[in-house]
C-alpha cells in the first residue's frame, strides 16, 4: 500500500537539512531503485522554486510499504528526524487516483 509521509520542518531547519540531505537522499533514492517511490520532495516557505536561504517549511514523500508499521519505522529512521531537521511527522495510508 502507498504511504504519505509528511515532515514538518523545525524553525531555522536549514543549515541542518543542508547537512542532512545527502543521506536523506539516498533512502529516498532507494526507495525509488526498489520502485517503491510515487513522489517527494520539500516545500519551499516562499512561493518560489528558489528559496534561498528562507529554506523549506517540510517534506512529503510518498512511497509504497508492506504496511503502516513499516512506513512509520522508515520515517522515524530518516536523517532529517534524527538530526532535528524534521520536529513533526505524519504518516498516513494514500491512494493513487491520478495519474
Amino acid at each position: 500500500m502507498l504511504y504519505a509521509i509528511s515532515g514538518t520542518d523545525a524553525p531555522e531547519s536549514l543549515p541542518g537539512r543542508l547537512a542532512a540531505r545527502a543521506a536523506h537522499l539516498a533512502r529516498v533514492t532507494l526507495l525509488r531503485d526498489q520502485g517503491r517511490l510515487v513522489i517527494a520532495g520539500p516545500h519551499p516557505r516562499l512561493d518560489t522554486s528558489e528559496p534561498g536561504g528562507a529554506g523549506f517549511s517540510g517534506s512529503l514523500i510518498v512511497a509504497e510499504f508492506p504496511n503502516l508499521a513499516d512506513a512509520e519505522a522508515w520515517a522515524k529512521a530518516d536523517p532529517y528526524v534524527e538530526s532535528g531537521v524534521w520536529v513533526d511527522v505524519r504518516v498516513q495510508p494514500f491512494i493513487q487516483v491520478m495519474p
